[in-house]
């Protein structure tokens, strides 16, 4: 019979939990919730004072004060507050701690895979859930698109919660008898600290390249927090490194004799490896090598990249022992994730592709793996979101060039002109000699795309993938790739598909 999941603490005592800590006003905090909006502070709460990018909590603490609370979590003291103050050196970290521990510590009785990576993150995440389901196991996902305790879901609200979320989702998990979890850690939640507490059984890093530049500023700094998944490995865990990717084999220094990396990759080199067998529009066969095992696998994904997931997902299920059997056939009836490469098939003589590309790797991956595949034109819908790093928007201009016709649109414009926008694209496509096309309202560009497609073509349309929503200046507009696709389809299907380029569409060179 299985053992049945602790009782939660009631309360925590931050002179136990940070005993180097120093506290002023007091000599301890006993708190029976810890929170980080001061709207949400009641009687008996902990309220973190978290000094952030754009928002600094300090502004807040008189709201809190008024509504209770039993204490401040600071970084330094603040005078003239009526109650005890726990003085932290990184008040992110030690919130997260304190939210780990008020939930019970779960990640403590659990099998937790962490993924991080600028790509892939949430296909690996995925993965792991289908192989684990497979070998009989309920597991549960924490991620871009949903957060799934193994018995309900929910639509996620960015790719890793906030502390006390996370905890909590994983003390659901643990009071729901799921005894894994594959969860997304993205490089904002990892330099926040957001999942400080949890322990991993395996880390996984699918990759480093370019992206969140507003936030990171460099590469290098971008790295660094990627690599801070390392720090949560518990002793005999593993780190998994992609050796095909310098970013993420740039990390194997951080592997240990308590913690070992775990290389996986398309070279034969790697630990777990893969040699490619045969690559079409349905899917990828390949031979995957695993720590002296081999089997034949197939993979209704298309692209190299995704034949490197299944690699990743590989290496952790193998590590929670799962057999190669199991993992072999967990993979074949895996179908995919919404917005990931994800056909849209309204009986069109040409291939459609939704994806969350946003990145210039993730782009140029996205269509180097069609366009081997493809025996006309590769058709590429795609934009660049707004209020976000600048600097990637040439790059995907210069990534879109593995297209023959480039359609420039909008994304998420957010606060931005989406022509100024289009204009940091376009930077990158000067020495481009595909066509180009611009057209900032996004469902227009769609319709165009899947209008200038002849039979045997491919159009991506990339950027927003499972999204359902675009966000324009502060509103939140219904708009779903998929959906919009699957229409203007239907609707060619009456009028004619493939009719060329209408005389109304405007050639950018």
């Amino acid at each position: 019979m299985d053992r049945l999941p602790e009782p939660l603490p009631t309360s925590v005592s931050l002179r136990t939990l940070f005993p180097n800590a120093a506290f002023v006003g007091g000599d301890d905090i006993v708190a029976r919730d810890a929170v980080e909006q001061s709207q949400a502070c009641h009687p008996g709460v902990l309220f973190a004072v978290i000094r952030g990018t754009k928002v600094n909590a300090t502004a807040f603490v008189n709201e809190a004060l008024a509504r209770g609370v039993a204490g401040l979590l600071v970084d330094r003291p603040l005078s003239e507050v009526p109650v005890t103050q726990c003085v932290v050196s990184d008040v992110r970290r030690a919130f997260s701690q304190v939210c780990a521990y008020l939930a019970g510590s779960p990640s403590s009785h659990m099998n937790i895979a962490g993924i991080t990576g600028t790509n892939g993150k949430t296909t690996v995440t995925w993965m792991i859930r289908a192989i684990l389901h497979r070998a009989g196991r309920t597991a549960g996902v924490l991620g871009t698109i949903e957060f799934a305790d193994g018995v309900q879901s929910e639509s996620a609200t960015m790719t890793t919660p906030d502390s006390r979320t996370l905890q909590s989702w994983l003390a659901r998990m643990h009071q729901r008898s799921t005894k894994s979890a594959a969860i997304e850690l993205s490089s904002h939640a990892l330099h926040q600290g957001r999942a400080e507490g949890t322990r991993l059984r395996t880390a996984l890093v699918t990759n480093i390249t370019q992206d969140h530049f507003d936030y990171h500023q460099t590469f290098e700094a971008y790295r660094d927090s990627k690599a801070r998944i390392a720090e949560m490995v518990a002793p005999g865990g593993i780190l998994g490194l992609n050796l095909d990717d310098p970013g993420s084999w740039s990390l194997q220094s951080l592997g240990s004799t308590a913690v070992p990396v775990v290389s996986f990759g398309m070279s034969p080199a790697a630990d777990v490896s893969a040699q490619i067998l045969e690559e079409s529009r349905r899917g990828t066969r390949f031979r995957i090598h695993l720590h002296g095992q081999s089997a034949e696998c197939f993979t209704a994904l298309i692209g190299r990249h995704n034949v490197s997931n299944c690699l990743a997902a590989a290496v952790s299920a193998a590590h929670l022992g799962v057999s190669l059997e199991d993992i072999v056939t967990g993979l074949e009836q895996f179908r995919g994730v919404p917005g990931r490469l994800e056909r849209i098939d309204c009986g069109q003589p040409f291939d459609v592709f939704v994806d969350y590309a946003h990145t210039d790797d993730a782009l140029q991956r996205c269509l180097a793996s069609v366009r081997s595949l493809t025996p006309g034109r590769v058709l590429c819908v795609f934009g660049a979101g707004g209020d976000r790093d600048r600097s990637k928007r040439s790059l995907l201009g210069r990534a879109a060039a593995a297209a023959d016709v480039a359609i420039i649109t909008s994304d998420n414009p957010r606060s931005e002109d989406p022509q100024a926008i289009i204009s940091d694209i376009m930077a990158g496509m000067a020495f481009n000699k595909n066509k180009q096309i611009v057209e900032p309202d996004r469902e227009r560009a769609i319709h165009r795309a899947l209008t200038l497609a002849q039979p045997g073509d491919c159009v991506i349309i990339a950027g927003k993938g499972h999204e359902r929503e675009q966000i324009v200046g502060l509103e939140r507009l219904p708009f779903d790739d998929r959906a919009v696709a699957r229409a203007a389809l239907r609707e060619s299907s009456l009028t004619g598909v493939g009719s060329g380029f209408p005389p109304e569409q405007r050639r950018i060179a």
